[in-house]
């Protein structure tokens, strides 16, 4: 699949959001889209979708989104950072959206399964009555169900559990070698792990196009275990939500975390520094790669 933008601008009455865009995205790349809030990346993607009327040109292996968008769509999987107010019921939403792109719905209730997310219970009940997280399973489910070439993934993990998080981060490696793939988000550490491309958006400019190294192997899994000087409940109730285990009256936790989870991870446990005596990661060689350790005394 070839992308490309050539000179796309948009602007919202009299504000300017994207400012002449010069892009190609080949097979292979997977971009973290980063930027702040408001500095055009939900705009760029929505124009890719061929949703706005933009200046300058867009072609997706020679279509163009706006005029041919239902042939472009059908090669895209989009899970969108705000649910969209459905109120068809589950079970029909996920028959609609497989035959939409002639996919297979059986596919999609697999994926469901792998996200933690039991469709059966939940197939009657309208798409908007769902809580976060289970919307976000359930979009997820329908994009990665189908055949594409590009998925384009608006904060995708942002309402998921570590669990969930894994699973997702296992299917995208094996989605990596047959599509490309864009991850917009307004924070670079939690989606470093996942890209080998980063373009950042600054006021409707890219001020940062760069090719980074596959460093993290998308379905790795790291072995962790913790030591704090001192238990604390506040700690507990966050290390928890990792699926930590306290193995010695609140003083040593222990534990898995998702390769490309790392970073956010760290970030984490950087709020408790005071607390922590000792930090191991070793990566499960059981998920391939080298042990990575890491210690502080």
């Amino acid at each position: 699949m070839g992308i490309s933008f050539k000179g796309v601008s948009k602007q919202f009455r009299r504000v300017r959001v994207l400012n002449n865009i010069d892009l190609d995205i080949s097979h292979g790349d997977r971009i973290a889209l980063v930027g702040s809030n408001g500095a055009g990346k939900t705009t760029l993607i929505r124009c890719l979708l061929g949703e706005y009327n933009f200046q300058g040109n867009i072609s997706v292996d020679g279509l163009e989104p706006r005029a041919n968008r239902t042939d472009v769509l059908k090669r895209i999987g989009f899970v969108p950072q705000l649910s969209p107010p459905l109120k068809m019921p589950v079970g029909q939403l996920i028959k609609f959206a497989a035959g939409v792109c002639q996919s297979k719905p059986e596919r999609m209730l697999e994926i469901c399964n792998l996200l933690g997310l039991d469709v059966e219970q939940i197939k009657r009940r309208p798409f908007n009555k769902l809580s976060g997280g289970q919307k976000q399973k359930l979009l997820i489910s329908i994009a990665l169900g189908r055949d594409t070439d590009l998925l384009v993934l608006d904060e995708p993990a942002a309402n998921l559990d570590p669990e969930a998080r894994h699973s997702f981060f296992q299917l995208l490696a094996e989605k990596q070698q047959h599509a490309a793939m864009i991850i917009s988000s307004h924070r670079l550490d939690e989606v470093a792990a996942l890209v080998n491309r980063v373009i950042e958006l600054d006021q409707g400019d890219i001020v940062l196009d760069d090719h980074v190294a596959d460093q993290i192997d998308l379905d790795s899994v790291l072995v962790c275990c913790l030591k704090l000087n001192r238990s604390d409940s506040a700690f507990a109730e966050t290390i928890r939500e990792w699926g930590f285990v306290d193995s010695e009256n609140g003083l040593v936790w222990r534990g898995e975390i998702a390769g490309p989870d790392r970073l956010r991870f760290l970030g984490v446990l950087s709020r408790y520094a005071a607390l922590l005596k000792g930090i191991q990661l070793d990566e499960n060689n059981t998920a391939g790669g080298a042990d990575v350790q890491a210690h502080t005394a």
